[in-house]
């Protein structure tokens, strides 16, 4: 009668033990959003586009630039996690990327929204440069390990 009562305690500790358990949360990435345009284009092809199809290429180059640039100095790609950098998990850490996530949605949130507004009086050349521009700025991207010395 006792090993069964001991049986029943241990796996009944057992079983609380698992319940309890804390899980490990998946990882946070640094870079968190869009981070790819689908097609780069030429200006023959801008050209031919109609201005609201400009002003949605403009906000989309916008969103990934926005999700990408301001981490440049940790990431490229949205697959970096703070501990492949080797930053500690702390909740401070983990607290400040967050804090710098909600920052970046609402500051593309609002450019959007102001974008949506003025963006459609801009002259059209000055669009299509713009996003010529922007996209040259996202292909220099694949480059940026070219710079670091490791």
């Amino acid at each position: 009668m006792k090993t069964k009562s001991t049986l029943f305690s241990a796996i009944f500790f057992l079983m609380i033990s698992i319940g309890f358990a804390q899980k490990k949360k998946a990882e946070i990435n640094i870079i968190n959003g869009k981070v790819t345009i689908s097609k780069y284009h030429s200006y023959d092809e801008l050209n031919k586009k109609s201005k609201g199809d400009l002003l949605n290429l403009y906000i989309e180059r916008i969103e990934v630039i926005v999700n990408i640039l301001p981490n440049i100095a940790f990431a490229t790609n949205p697959n970096v996690t703070m501990a492949s950098l080797g930053i500690p998990e702390t909740k401070e850490n983990k607290k400040a990327l967050e804090q710098n996530r909600e920052a970046s949605s609402k500051y593309f949130e609002s450019t959007v929204a102001y974008q949506k507004t003025i963006l459609p009086y801009s002259d059209t050349d000055d669009l299509i440069a713009a996003i010529l521009f922007y996209e040259e700025t996202l292909k220099s991207l694949h480059t940026y390990n070219d710079y670091k010395n490791d």
